[in-house]
């Protein structure tokens, strides 16, 4: 393999950028089973905002929902999504599917890699079997199995792929060397070479587990803090002063990994007869702040109907990815209490929240008279408010709730409230 073709399944927030980048060095497919989203890549946009135009249309990158265009490759780079079903178990459903696809186009001694988010054991376990029942071959003969766990953040523009350490494991020496040499090629950040496959996924899972739970400390103290009168942030600003204070942040924790890896790494746990105590322990906290926030909130209007306006949708800012944001439980939360909310997004796509979560979102923020503002996550539109801004929106004797502290520095307008964590 000097020179593989390699296959790219899946191109979301994790797969497009990735497989732009191989692209660069191998001759490179990318495929996804929407037919609607490789039309948009063809065209030039991606709706993620990760590959800027100039940059997909420049790419030698062949873009097709059509699995027949998948055989011949000899690497098949796994990166669909790894949820939870509605009883926060692991949902395999599409990392099944995609083992259906590679499985009917691989040739002898391909090698099939996985991205995506799993439990320890599971790429071996679960996608090599599936593997071998769609193909008909023979794992660790006629074709191999490798991890390389993805690492980006959405929107970062610090860490991409082609900047970042990689971790790749195969299921021979060969193919860890192989994996090595195609990641090594396509990021200045290098190479780690995991001692198995069972490793590499176990690492993946905990680095957001261990961010997961911070966070969930992190939330507990807020809770603490606003029975007693005080802000959180006040709280961490003073406490950052000292070297080695993990500088965390309160909120809401959602998105496609923190709030969904732990419970794989969960389930591993209980299979194997132990009881993951601290890891559901910090699920429970954050998925509880959207409830805690609402309430407050509620508390602070005196649980009077009130309306109300939202802005942010998104897990985290300036992107629009919607994926398990926690936003809408604030939303769902504060409805069930009998005010009118309405929310907006400066990033999010206002048929994907329609479709995701039926909540109409506004065309424009800039006016209106609301009983309450509440800054839920912190747009570079929202981040850029003055104190007219809050004059134009919030009537008087309204409420300013300030979710992220993105609001802290500002004046507000004589007669306005203020909450925040």
């Amino acid at each position: 393999m000097s020179h593989p073709r390699i296959a790219v399944i899946g191109l979301g927030y994790v797969g497009l950028p990735l497989a732009v980048a191989i692209a660069r060095h191998f001759p490179t497919t990318g495929f996804d089973i929407h037919p609607g989203r490789i039309a948009e890549l063809v065209s030039g946009h991606d709706r993620t905002g990760e590959v800027e135009a100039t940059t997909l249309r420049s790419s030698t990158l062949r873009l097709t929902s059509d699995p027949e265009k998948l055989r011949g490759a000899d690497i098949f780079i796994v990166t669909v999504p790894t949820p939870v079903d509605a009883d926060n178990k692991p949902d395999l459903t599409p990392l099944l599917k995609a083992c259906r696809t590679v499985g009917t186009a691989l040739s002898t001694g391909a090698i099939v890699v996985f991205e995506s988010t799993v439990y320890p054991g599971l790429t071996e376990e679960i996608c090599g079997p599936a593997l071998a029942l769609a193909s008909g071959a023979v794992c660790g003969r006629d074709f191999f199995l490798g991890y390389s766990p993805e690492r980006i953040n959405p929107g970062d523009r610090d860490h991409t792929v082609d900047r970042i350490v990689k971790v790749v494991a195969g299921q021979t020496r060969q193919v860890t060397d192989t994996l090595a040499a195609v990641y090594g090629s396509i990021t200045s950040g290098g190479v780690h070479r995991a001692s198995s496959i069972r490793v590499a996924e176990a690492a993946k899972v905990i680095e957001n587990a261990q961010r997961d739970i911070n966070i969930a400390f992190i939330n507990e103290v807020t809770m603490i803090c606003q029975r007693l009168g005080i802000s959180v942030q006040d709280v961490l600003e003073t406490s950052a002063t000292k070297w080695n204070f993990l500088n965390f942040k309160p909120g809401l924790v959602g998105g496609h990994c923190i709030g969904v890896d732990p419970f794989y790494l969960a389930e591993c746990a209980k299979a194997l007869g132990h009881d993951p105590e601290i890891i559901l322990a910090g699920r429970r906290i954050n998925d509880g702040m959207s409830a805690f926030i609402a309430g407050r909130i509620d508390e602070v209007l005196g649980g009077k109907p009130s309306q109300i306006l939202v802005l942010g949708l998104t897990f985290k800012e300036n992107v629009p990815d919607l994926r398990n944001t926690k936003v809408v439980d604030v939303v769902t939360a504060l409805q069930a209490k009998g005010h009118e909310v309405k929310v907006h997004d400066a990033f999010a796509d206002p048929d994907e929240a329609m479709r995701a979560y039926e909540i109409p979102l506004l065309a424009r923020f800039d006016e209106g008279d609301y009983d309450c503002v509440i800054g839920a996550v912190p747009h570079r539109p929202y981040v850029e408010f003055t104190e007219e801004t809050f004059a134009t929106l919030v009537r008087p004797g309204g409420l300013v709730a300030d979710i992220k502290g993105m609001w802290r520095s500002i004046t507000l307008p004589d007669g306005l409230r203020r909450w925040q964590l």
